[in-house]
């Protein structure tokens, strides 16, 4: 359902609110994440956030809406969708095992750069000389963060590349639901999926868990999860142009989250190139919501 256009003043803060706390939530779990790196593989990560979340998210779906919205007519394009899913989130937690958060963090916000890219060729979009400029900006900021040809330069970055772009085409794909397709049931089979995918490396690699881990893989299912759903819901309260730009406080939660836990400082190379890769997001956005004004 098309959301109207006036809003109340109390809306825009709470969908602030609500998307800021969404980002908390995601860079929380990123965080645990990259606390389990140290003992268990990435797909065994992710093979286990996703086998703790789908049943929440199936709860979720059975007590608010029924369990007719546990089914759907897109199935194929959800199994294909979360084989994206599971290569970028593999291709994120091992970035976290060698990268610094906020580093990591900040390449993935390269997102929007690749969705803009990408929606010429498999949406058929128009995109105007303003938002490829935008574009060619936020490639500039991923270069003066990963440093090719550098002594300081470690393929390792280009992880958190390849997760945005995995992203972006996650993303993209949504387009080609119907729009009366749930949230949640959208959720449910972009964890699912990934789950099922993941499992026969994860058992081939699996490393016993230690009881005491067990409440970190639960935190990341329900941090993950929430943090979707919140992001999600921010965007179905406020134009895009309003929520999407405050995705961004993800890069002051990983960077303090980063020194906390691990004593990382980012060096000015990531710092600046995060500034650029932030403003190039911004422009794409102002002017994705200007063209669809």
């Amino acid at each position: 359902m098309q959301r109207p256009t006036i809003m109340t003043t109390r809306e825009v803060p709470l969908a602030i609110l609500t998307i800021c706390a969404g980002v908390a939530f995601l860079v929380a779990n990123d965080a645990v994440a990259k606390v389990l790196t140290d003992r268990y593989a990435p797909v065994q990560i992710v093979f286990l956030r996703n086998l703790f979340a789908v049943p929440m998210i199936a709860a979720v779906i059975l007590a608010v809406y029924g369990a007719e919205r546990l089914r759907t007519g897109h199935m194929r394009l959800h199994a294909l969708r979360g084989l994206v899913m599971v290569a970028g989130a593999t291709f994120y937690f091992t970035a976290l095992i060698y990268l610094p958060l906020a580093e990591a963090t900040a390449l993935v916000f390269s997102a929007p750069i690749f969705i803009t890219a990408l929606s010429v060729p498999l949406l058929g979009e128009h995109v105007g000389w303003r938002r490829w400029g935008a574009v060619l900006l936020g490639f500039i900021g991923v270069l003066v963060i990963v440093r090719p040809g550098s002594a300081a330069f470690q393929l390792a970055a280009l992880l958190p590349v390849g997760t945005a772009l995995c992203y972006a085409v996650f993303m993209i794909s949504a387009r080609w639901i119907d729009r009366k397709e749930n949230l949640w049931t959208m959720m449910l089979f972009a964890m699912l999926f990934p789950a099922l995918y993941a499992a026969p490396v994860a058992f081939a690699v699996w490393s016993p868990v230690q009881l005491a881990d067990l409440g970190l893989f639960i935190a990341i299912a329900v941090c993950g999860s929430l943090g979707l759903a919140l992001i999600g819901q921010a965007f179905r309260m406020a134009p895009a142009a309003i929520v999407a730009p405050f995705d961004y406080t993800a890069l002051i939660w990983a960077t303090g989250l980063g020194w906390l836990i691990w004593g990382d400082i980012p060096v000015f190379g990531t710092i600046l190139g995060a500034a650029i890769i932030v403003a190039s997001g911004i422009i794409i956005i102002l002017r994705e919501a200007r063209s669809s004004a």
